[in-house]
């Protein structure tokens, strides 16, 4: 199985979406990007479907919450842009404290992947740092959520995240191995000053051993906050990434 093509997480550039969807979506296309990963995807659709046409962009993943009661919604928002796998990004940190806390959000997780796939779609979790740093007898919760869910729900891997969590990525990745559908790459000093990150290659991110060690895995650039332009900062990123025969 061969790497799919470099994507670009549009919360990256959320006050520029929101302002004009399609001029900020042909920029993307023009420094390069084929596809793109969407965020608030059942809020978004409407606006988002006539700019990626206009692009020529895909959407293969996206963020969208799957735990609130919506999924149908996210579903048929899935179907509407060409969505694959729908990535629920965000479950508060106090569910991560416990095995049992943790095996409730497996289940629903599950449940809701079962329901995905009678729609042809897949169904993963996106990572911050606190399923890292908390551990359940040692072990990243992450983790234990990984072996609950097995092989119905997959992983996007948050790089930067793990390693703030205080876990290392390169090391994680190859303990989940092909769990890990997509992998998020940013860069920076790895602390949760946001608006200190850093186009791929800048900070203290082993970018090349990160994607060495997820070879099947979409990487997404993302960046939280950039104290520079956000353009110019995602294409310093993709153009790094690129250096390491990343398409």
């Amino acid at each position: 199985m061969t790497r799919p093509p470099v994507s670009v997480q549009l919360y990256t550039v959320r006050d520029a979406l929101a302002a004009d969807p399609e001029a900020t979506l042909a920029r993307l296309a023009e420094i390069g990007f084929t596809a793109v990963e969407p965020f608030g995807l059942t809020d978004a659709v409407d606006s988002l479907e006539p700019a990626l046409r206009a692009a020529s962009l895909t959407a293969p993943t996206s963020h969208v919450s799957l735990l609130d009661g919506r999924h149908d919604e996210a579903f048929a928002a899935a179907k509407r842009l060409g969505v694959e796998t729908l990535i629920d990004p965000y479950v508060r940190d106090e569910a991560w404290s416990t095995r049992e806390a943790i095996a409730e959000t497996a289940r629903a997780l599950t449940d809701v992947a079962r329901a995905a796939a009678d729609h042809g779609l897949r169904v993963g979790y996106h990572n911050h740092w606190w399923e890292l740093e908390q551990r359940i007898d040692g072990t990243p919760a992450l983790e234990v959520f990984a072996d609950l869910v097995g092989d119905e729900v997959v992983l996007e891997v948050d790089t930067y995240w793990s390693a703030v969590g205080g876990v290392d990525p390169v090391a994680l990745l190859s303990r989940l191995g092909e769990r890990v559908v997509a992998i998020h790459v940013k860069d920076g000093p790895a602390t949760m000053e946001t608006s200190a990150q850093q186009p791929a290659g800048q900070g203290v991110m082993a970018i090349a051993e990160v994607l060495a060690a997820a070879p099947t895995a979409r990487p997404v650039i993302e960046f939280d906050a950039y104290a520079g332009d956000i353009f110019d900062g995602i294409a310093a990123s993709v153009a790094y990434v690129r250096t390491l025969g990343v398409q």
